[in-house]
């Protein structure tokens, strides 16, 4: 057993004896922060002590683990390659646990049938029932056999009392099987990939399976799985507005790099808290809770909450209890009539004690049961089954509902504000055009400008000739293998340095996991520069500092060591570069490096070069570089300075500025611009038709994007966004627009490029303000305010960041448009399966009432149309069957063949109502016909029939039609 001491923070930690030893381990030093893995050696800290260290988050909490190096040696991991291959991970989970939480324990079926039964119509029938069937029993047994046999009263509340146990044992398995769908669906919800470093090879895990001592990648969007310590990052910062309330982004930095300052508590800690959104940088972070013992985690079991209502089911309730206090009201005054005509015809009866008894609770029995008809307990139950039904079956169509009330709310879209990267295209991108420095480089553009629009590009085969202007891989080989050494080792560091993405290991793979634009920049890098594994490149070259790219900026810089001299690598937008850029390489294949001015002219050839790259459906990546001689450069120490002096000049500047660390946006100046990369991304081949069925529902659909202007129109033509009448803009231009001009303009807006995610919420609170129920889709982590903005926010499930799908209400597994169209239809078919449902419904509530107040009133209780057992079955039957098979419809193609709602529109419209009305007038004729004459009608009076039997073959007829004619009026 390990022996562990407390120090001042109240953190036990390993006895000093052992710790000494384990922290000078000479493996330790040679690692600098990194542990060691030794099979079969004990842990060294208990979950109580973890669980202190991340409550503390203090440096001298960390020292009293011995540091970062002693914490992993005491976790049994490397604080470099992570956990071995030979660690016991069954024995990690048995001292550390599980990275999931035990489900909230959920009612049993007993449990639910008492929530059913304790309904107070219900309560009170089974009350009367209990009375009656006692008397009935009773008479059963004191009977003395005259008259042909014993009393058989007792018969009918046995039945009645089946029947209750029916309606509330079968409420109650609907509601366990509602309630075991959605928790399936949420633990659906909940399960995302992890990218983790085991054994020094990068892997993908489900965050289910992330343990302690994990070496888990952090980038820009994830959301934070676990608790644990910084190892190393760049211009990492997270939001901890989930635990602390604060919405400030509070910076980090590596545990090493605090432990060496001494003061690291005040300049951003090392302490990575689980639940938290990281909004800037990257990292890589030794994980030391999971689970139940994780910050977030202890904050999340205690908000285990049941399934929230939607407003459909909301608005359904509101009826309902408008129904039941008409109901209520009807009933007394039913009961009330009967009970004064009962009084007055009192003392005229003929009969026992008993006999009296029994009238009177045929009385008061029969007025409640005709409460119970009128109470629409199964609005609710039908809006759950077809919810519960609809999310079920629309995660087999690739989307994965979050959030319930989304569902129906999908279903009254107005319009849809698509992204472009991997909805409307495949995601799949590969670099196949550009120009390197002044000359054409590649020497593609005159190739380009001799093609059709949508040729350029195509990987077609590779005996293709150049002169068809179809650019074919083993021609850009043969181009970019004319460059010097100097300029393919730049091009090659632009690719390989300056990019978050990483290598998926296995053999034989060049398969990246980032995004898609730098995995193709990556997979252009392998195919044509001649770069070997990632990892190696990255091995053999120092990377300083690294400013992860930003959608507001639109490009990324990292700050390499090339011997001596240090270099800014750029790459991003090509206007946003060109406009920063002083220089620019003059013969990239003879003379290298060699730069000259960039004049006006040669800034303009390429940024026509670009637009007409864009105008063909391809993205461009501009690659730039800026050498320093001596490091840091003098401007960036004047830029400090000038901080010093007038607070918040550097507002804008991300990453942190204290010495040793980069500026890049003061270093953002005086550029060489090396080239322009162009990337194409194929449509989707199924997005046209899924864009027309769009417009066919009355959906208007938009594209914003980030792209070019040229590439976003030209796109949104091929798909059918953009028509004749429409109007695009890009992001500067709607920025400046006033909110008079929006209002006129939005209804002919189709596209929206370069459009920052300040644009897209703008956009979508506006359409909001129109009265349009507004679709999003989103992927980054920018996206998260206009998806939250949205009625309805569509995550990508495949490119998407942790925290749009966290913004998002559903999330689209596929990134595909097609989904979104599945998406439009579940929605009508639940908001369809409640009207039909209402309308069911009322029909019966309407006429089973009526035909039973009537008759009574006309005759007695014994005359009445219904007995009640029969009212008692057409409320089971209104409640579960009739539920279960209105709110299991599968949408069909004429769901997209009309218009959608308005955000006010009824529940009941017209439509609806002299459907109700013509079907319950229809229905009264009939059954009132029957009852009245339907013996003479149907010669019932033969004399070799007792009246008994004609009596009860006359009601069963009259029972049978009118289920029948709910029957057909469900299926119609």
């Amino acid at each position: 057993m390990m022996l562990h001491d407390e120090d001042a923070t109240g953190v036990a930690v390993p006895r000093n004896d052992t710790v000494a030893q384990n922290v000078a381990a000479p493996k330790l030093e040679e690692k600098g922060h990194g542990g060691v893995q030794e099979p079969g050696r004990k842990l060294a800290f208990s979950t109580a002590d973890l669980h202190k260290l991340n409550e503390a988050r203090s440096l001298a909490a960390l020292r009293a683990c011995g540091g970062l190096a002693g914490l992993s040696y005491g976790l049994g991991t490397d604080a470099k390659a992570g956990l071995g291959l030979d660690d016991s991970y069954s024995d990690r989970r048995k001292a550390y646990g599980e990275n999931r939480l035990p489900k909230p324990k959920q009612r049993s079926l007993l449990q639910l049938a008492w929530l059913a039964f304790n309904d107070k119509l219900i309560f009170l029938l089974t009350a009367s029932n209990v009375v009656s069937l006692a008397l009935g029993i009773y008479e059963a047994v004191t009977d003395d056999g005259e008259g042909g046999g014993g009393k058989l009263e007792w018969i009918e509340g046995v039945t009645i009392a089946v029947a209750i146990l029916v309606i509330v044992f079968g409420q109650a398995i609907n509601d366990k099987l509602r309630t075991r769908k959605f928790l399936q669906l949420n633990a659906k919800k909940d399960d995302r990939d992890v990218a983790v470093v085991r054994s020094g090879k990068n892997t993908v895990i489900s965050v289910f399976d992330v343990l302690v001592g994990d070496l888990v990648r952090l980038e820009a969007g994830d959301i934070v799985p676990a608790d644990g310590v910084l190892v190393d990052g760049f211009g990492l910062q997270c939001d901890e507005s989930p635990l602390s309330g604060e919405s400030e982004a509070v910076a980090k930095v590596p545990a090493c790099e605090a432990e060496a300052d001494g003061d690291g508590d005040s300049n951003g800690d090392c302490f990575i808290m689980s639940g938290t959104r990281v909004v800037h940088g990257v990292g890589m972070y030794l994980v030391t809770a999971i689970g139940t013992s994780s910050v977030y985690g202890k904050i999340q079991m205690s908000l285990h909450n049941d399934v929230e209502e939607t407003p459909l089911q909301h608005k359904l309730g509101r009826l309902a209890k408008y129904i039941i206090v008409n109901g209520f009201i009807v009933g007394s005054l039913f009961f009330a009539i009967l009970l004064i005509r009962w009084l007055v015809q009192l003392r005229d009866f003929v009969g026992t004690p008993q006999d009296k008894g029994e009238s009177f609770l045929d009385i008061f029995m029969l007025s409640v049961t005709v409460v119970v008809i009128g109470v629409p307990e199964g609005l609710s139950l039908a809006v759950a089954v077809a919810l519960a039904f609809a999310t079920t079956r629309m995660l087999k169509d690739n989307n994965l509902v979050r959030l319930l009330r989304s569902c129906e709310t999908m279903g009254n879209a107005t319009t849809i504000c698509s992204d472009k990267t991997g909805t409307l295209t495949q995601n799949v991108m590969s670099v196949v055009s550009g120009v390197i420095g002044k000359s054409s480089g590649l020497g593609l553009d005159k190739q380009l400008r001799a093609s059709p629009p949508g040729t350029a590009g195509h990987d077609g085969d590779t005996k293709q000739s150049e002169s068809s202007g179809s650019i074919t891989p083993g021609t850009l080989h043969a181009l970019t293998a004319r460059f010097s050494a100097d300029v393919v080792e730049l091009l090659k560091q632009s690719v390989a340095l300056n990019s978050t993405a990483f290598e998926k290991d296995g053999p034989q793979t060049t398969e990246f996991i980032g995004s898609s634009t730098e995995s193709a920049l990556l997979r252009f890098g392998c195919d044509h520069l001649a770069m070997g594994p990632l990892a190696h490149e990255r091995a053999s070259t120092e990377v300083v500092e690294l400013f992860p790219f930003n959608s507001a900026r639109k490009w990324m810089a990292a700050l390499i060591n090339t011997g001596g001299k240090h270099r800014m690598l750029v790459k991003g937008a090509p206007e946003v570069i060109l406009a920063q850029c002083s220089t620019i390489l003059s013969a990239p294949e003879e003379s290298g490096l060699a730069s000259e001015p960039l004049t006006g002219q040669l800034r303009d050839d390429k940024s026509s070069f670009a637009h007409e790259l864009s105008s063909q459906m391809l993205r461009t990546v501009a690659l730039a570089y800026r050498d320093f001689d001596v490091w840091p450069p003098a401007e960036l120490t004047l830029k400090r300075d000038q901080a010093d002096d007038d607070d918040g000049i550097l507002a804008e500047t991300v990453t942190p500025t204290e010495p040793g660390r980069a500026d890049f946006q003061a270093l953002f100046q005086q550029l060489t611009f090396a080239g322009i990369l162009a990337i194409r991304d194929p449509l989707r081949p199924e997005v046209q038709d899924s864009v027309r069925k769009c417009q066919d529902a009355g959906v208007f659909v938009r594209m914003v994007t980030g792209d070019a202007f040229e590439t976003a129109r030209a796109i949104a033509q091929e798909c059918g966004i953009y028509t004749a009448g429409g109007v695009s803009l890009d992001g500067p231009t709607f920025r400046k627009l006033t909110s008079q001009q929006l209002d006129l303009l939005l209804p002919r807006l189709q596209v929206l490029a370069r459009s920052s995610p300040a644009d897209k919420e703008r956009l979508v609170r506006h359409l909001k303000k129109l009265g349009e129920t507004v679709a999003v889709t989103g992927d980054g982590t920018n996206d998260a305010f206009a998806l939250k903005a949205a009625d309805v926010g569509f995550a990508m499930g495949i490119s998407g960041t942790e925290i749009a799908k966290e913004a998002s209400s559903i999330i689209l597994m596929d990134d595909n448009f097609a989904s979104i169209v599945k998406a439009l239809a579940w929605g009508r078919t639940v908001n369809d399966a409640a009207k039909k449902f209402v309308q069911f419904q009322f029909t019966i509530n309407i006429t089973a009432a009526i035909l039973t107040i009537i008759s009574v009133l006309v005759g007695d209780v014994h005359d009445s149309v219904f007995a009640v057992i029969q009212l008692l079955w057409l409320n089971l039957i209104m409640d579960i069957f009739a539920a279960a098979a209105l709110a299991t419809d599968t949408p069909t193609s004429d769901l997209l063949k009309r218009r959608p709602e308005p955000r006010n529109a009824q529940i009941i419209n017209a439509t609806m109502w002299k459907m109700i009305l013509g079907q319950s007038v229809y229905q009264l004729v009939v059954i009132f016909s029957l009852h009245y004459a339907g013996q003479g009608l149907l010669t019932l009076e033969s004399t070799d029939v007792a009246e008994g039997v004609r009596d009860v073959q006359h009601a069963t007829l009259v029972f049978n039609t009118y289920m029948l004619m709910q029957l057909f009026n469900q299926l119609k």
